[in-house]
């Protein structure tokens, strides 16, 4: 993948900018984002190692000094991506953009309101940028099939949802009538806080049904949990499944000529012996 010319009306400042940017097959683009990417892990390493105590009162103004360096660094970047790019606007609002901004608002913001640095953390979300040096682009096919599979069975799973909350809320009703505030199930929330908490079969343990009822119910609560996890999966599966089929687009699982199999989802010969994968249609 080669980077788009940038546009005439660019001055050489702006031009040259661009390829560095946004030229990531270029050999100045690769060595960018490199830095950049070494620029990101030391700059979340910073942040995380800040949070721990005896390195904040041993090294705090050194982690802070840290903070500050990368934080100006990014945010001339993302003016420099601003200028530079063909369509500043839209790099704006594109999700990358906001990315770039959420990336260094947090320390301006922790000047008002401290402690709100530590969401810099989210500048680990920037590393998909610099995927593409590590060649990670190749997988992209495999994600937009999770996400056109996501797409696809985005109906059904919000109908799932609204019945397990339905669910949720009639058992959450039941076991504040039946155990009540004696036994810690003090309020409906209260109760439907638990339901959800025995549903997804996580179990704190903080509120526990007393009464043998409250404990039939509850073993019926665990079960159904057991039984609701098996379905989103069920349903994003069919779906990836079909998106395959979609993708493939008439093209055969096997190839005729060798046999051979696990070709890519886009693949339009085989590459092993080059013989074509389409499927012919029938006169």
């Amino acid at each position: 993948m080669t980077v788009p010319e940038p546009p005439e009306k660019f001055s050489r400042l702006r031009k040259r900018l661009y390829v560095i940017i946004f030229g990531a097959e270029t050999p100045l683009g690769k060595a960018f984002d490199l830095l950049l990417l070494a620029a990101i892990i030391l700059s979340v390493a910073a942040v995380m190692l800040d949070s721990v105590t005896l390195i904040r009162l041993r090294y705090g103004r050194l982690l802070l000094a840290a903070e500050w360096f990368f934080t100006v660094l990014f945010t001339v970047e993302y003016i420099v991506r601003i200028y530079c790019a063909p369509n500043p606007w839209r790099y704006v609002r594109s999700f990358y953009g906001i990315v770039d901004l959420l990336s260094i608002v947090p320390t301006y913001i922790s000047l008002i309101l401290p402690g709100t640095q530590y969401l810099l953390v989210l500048r680990l979300l920037r590393v998909l940028r610099v995927f593409r040096v590590l060649k990670i682009v190749q997988y992209m096919g495999e994600a937009e099939l999770l996400v056109a599979a996501l797409r696809n069975s985005r109906r059904k799973i919000a109908v799932f949802l609204f019945a397990v909350v339905t669910i949720i809320v009639v058992f959450g009703s039941i076991m504040y009538l039946v155990e009540g505030a004696k036994n810690g199930f003090t309020s409906i929330p209260r109760s439907i806080y638990w339901t959800i908490v025995t549903i997804t079969t996580v179990g704190y343990g903080d509120i526990s049904p007393a009464t043998p009822l409250g404990q039939f119910l509850a073993s019926i609560v665990m079960m159904v949990g057991y039984a609701i996890i098996a379905v989103p999966t069920s349903i994003v599966s069919v779906e990836m499944a079909q998106a395959v089929r979609n993708q493939k687009g008439g093209m055969a699982e096997m190839c005729p000529q060798c046999g051979a199999k696990d070709h890519d989802a886009d693949a339009r010969h085989c590459k092993y012996c080059g013989f074509s994968l389409r499927i012919p249609k029938a006169e």
